[in-house]
């Protein structure tokens, strides 16, 4: 068995971990192979960043250590099958589609396939994602970590129990989400107060920005940063309160868990 690693799915996401790949030293555009059956998707791909253009699972499946799997979960039990007869079990399968469980993945492949489980987020696209990441009983450490060291340039990894996955959809997988929506009504806030909508757009997104890397590199709890701006009756407290007073907190913690909910029906189908 080769190094290659097969990428099936050149969407968003799947291109995203390609071209992140690609950013790994050892790791060269031509060891990495991609398939998706729209033909135009798959090329634009390859010739972006130099990789093999599969013509069919034929030509990748049997030739790749990796395999990292980014379609749709409605699609995923089809090509499943279709990968049975040409998948060993020494390959690795990675898969990132929402809501489908290790044991379902391992149940249509061939005993002993190493299956892993993946729910990264959008900004993986900048390199500045969070991939929360479950590994099946057949993965030893090694495994895990050849794995991790091919997604380390696209952001944070975070290893969890796959009983927690769903919960990572609806904290991290949805996050960006969230945090639009407030970046959106923050800057709506500006332009009610006066200033003008490009210039508090700059503002915003540079607030967001700057908090989240103070809290980066900083050991102290979010609210101790929020308490050493917060001086008594001053405009964040007048800010605060109004905010507490309209359940900004609980409002949040519904949204992830519903997330989480819904999460879950999607896996039960």
């Amino acid at each position: 068995m080769s190094d290659k690693i097969g990428l099936i799915g050149c969407g968003a996401m799947g291109s995203a971990l390609a071209k992140g790949m690609i950013k790994n030293m050892g790791i060269t555009a031509d060891s990495i192979y991609v398939y998706d059956l729209n033909v135009h998707r798959k090329k634009d791909l390859a010739a972006e960043i130099d990789a093999v253009a599969a013509d069919n699972l034929v030509d990748l499946v049997p030739y790749c250590r990796h395999i990292f799997i980014a379609v749709k979960p409605q699609d995923i039990e089809g090509l499943l099958y279709s990968m049975k007869e040409m998948t060993r079990p020494d390959q690795i399968v990675a898969s990132i589609a929402a809501g489908i469980t290790i044991h379902y993945i391992e149940s249509c492949l061939p005993a002993g396939v190493r299956v892993i489980r993946l729910m990264p987020n959008t900004p993986c696209l900048l390199g500045e994602g969070t991939i929360a990441i479950s590994t099946g009983d057949n993965v030893n450490d090694e495994e895990r970590k050849e794995v991790e060291q091919l997604l380390q340039p696209l952001g944070l990894t975070v290893r969890l129990p796959e009983y927690l996955m769903d919960a990572a959809t609806g904290l991290s997988g949805t996050g960006p989400a969230y945090v639009f929506l407030f970046i959106e009504t923050m800057i709506d806030a500006g332009v009610a107060v006066g200033i003008r909508r490009d210039v508090a757009s700059e503002m915003v997104i540079q607030n967001v920005i700057g908090s989240a890397l103070m809290l980066r590199d900083n050991v102290k709890h979010p609210a101790e940063l929020r308490n050493s701006v917060t001086s008594p009756a001053g405009t964040s407290a007048a800010a605060l309160q109004v905010l507490e007073e309209n359940s900004f907190r609980s409002c949040l913690q519904k949204a992830v868990i519903q997330a989480t909910r819904r999460a879950e029906e999607l896996r039960r189908g």
